[in-house]
């Protein structure tokens, strides 16, 4: 594949990645239900850790942007491509037919006093409380490492994993949504290798 093939792939898994960003949002704005919210009691005994946002924010989208380096061909792209939208279009479905949010004095926990929670503080400004359930975090980060895995062995899955605990720590998400999260990935994963 040529450079120029190559930046045009890039460009327009940039322009599919906003997308699906805006996608993302507009299910946060205009949700068809009320979001539930819930209190279990094994999401009380997780504490509250706003260093895992560099996690969260700044590991979550450098290895995301890691998979163009594995497009070789406008196959493998398409294969990507296809992959990220359907995983976006069930994501979107359970954030429209089953809308859950975080308790709101989740977020008052932030205090805005380190870097670690100025940072924080700026991802809750643009991320709503809802689209908790399944954590698209984790959907995506699972979805990911299993495209990398060929290149980087299981070393890719503590991906996952660290996300999944971000995800937790932060207070972005319950318990339920990290599995949920992950299994979703790992659906849309099997699925796009069988329609490849």
């Amino acid at each position: 594949m040529t450079t120029e093939e190559y930046l045009i792939y890039f460009a327009l898994g940039v322009v599919l990645f906003v997308a699906g960003h805006q996608v993302y949002f507009w299910c946060q704005r205009y949700p068809l239900l009320p979001p539930r919210v819930f209190r279990p009691a094994i999401d009380e005994l997780i504490p509250y850790r706003p260093e895992w946002v560099w996690i969260y924010s700044i590991l979550y989208y450098a290895v995301i942007v890691a998979v163009f380096f594995i497009v070789d061909s406008e196959r493998k792209f398409l294969l990507l491509a296809s992959s990220y939208g359907l995983l976006l279009a069930a994501q979107m479905l359970f954030f429209l037919a089953f809308p859950v949010a975080t308790p709101r004095d989740w977020r008052k926990r932030n205090l805005r006093r380190t870097w670690s929670e100025k940072l924080l503080a700026l991802v809750q400004k643009a991320d709503m409380r809802s689209n908790s359930f399944p954590s698209m975090h984790t959907s995506v980060a699972t979805l990911t490492a299993l495209h990398l895995y060929p290149l980087f062995g299981e070393l890719v899955l503590a991906f996952p994993v660290l996300i999944g605990l971000s995800c937790l720590f932060t207070k972005q998400h319950y318990v339920m949504d990290v599995p949920t999260g992950a299994s979703l990935g790992y659906a849309i994963f099997m699925i796009s290798q069988m329609i490849a």
